[in-house]
């Protein structure tokens, strides 16, 4: 592994990141498995190994690793972000189940104030997690959304979403 990035100033970083990521990766696979047979415990670190090696062969490909730092800004984000989509996921399913809810969809321009690619990434990633939410094209300053009803593209005018990843200045 230390020979596949060499001479580069980020390469202890880089190096440290995979070695934190390894068992992040195979905890979460274990937690959404829920298996602890030995076929399992296998697959999930054959499965964990397998990212770690696509990740350096990008990085080893662009010299630009993705590095992302579990700070307490991204923690409370996470949070935050889990929250909305409960919420969401509920609105949703009650829009389904009542007839008298409307799903009226929207399809708009979304101006954005987020500028940098990671940003830009978390912005987009958030929005098409969020249950009634979709982006479908990205541009330097906007976003095209595609949402269930027009509150769904109020809430995201609304920009406090956007505000919360201005914050964490990625």
């Amino acid at each position: 592994m230390r020979g596949l990035i060499a001479g580069t100033v980020w390469e202890g970083d880089v190096m440290l990141h995979y070695l934190i990521l390894l068992p992040v990766l195979y905890s979460f696979w274990l937690m959404l498995s829920g298996h602890l047979s030995p076929l399992f415990l296998i697959l999930g670190a054959l499965s964990s190994l397998l990212v770690i090696s696509l990740q350096q062969r990008m990085d080893r490909i662009d010299s630009e690793p993705a590095l992302l730092k579990i700070t307490p800004g991204i923690l409370s984000y996470a949070l935050w972000l889990c929250w909305s989509l409960l919420k969401a996921n509920m609105d949703v399913a009650r829009r389904i189940w009542d007839p008298k809810l409307p799903i009226d969809p929207v399809w708009e321009r979304l101006d954005i104030k987020v500028t940098t690619p990671g940003e830009k990434t978390i912005y987009a990633n958030s929005i098409t997690l969020t249950p009634g939410t979709l982006t479908t094209d990205i541009q330097d300053d906007h976003f095209l959304i595609h949402t269930l009803t027009p509150e769904n593209m109020d809430e995201l005018r609304r920009g406090e979403m956007e505000e919360r990843i201005l914050k964490l200045r990625i």
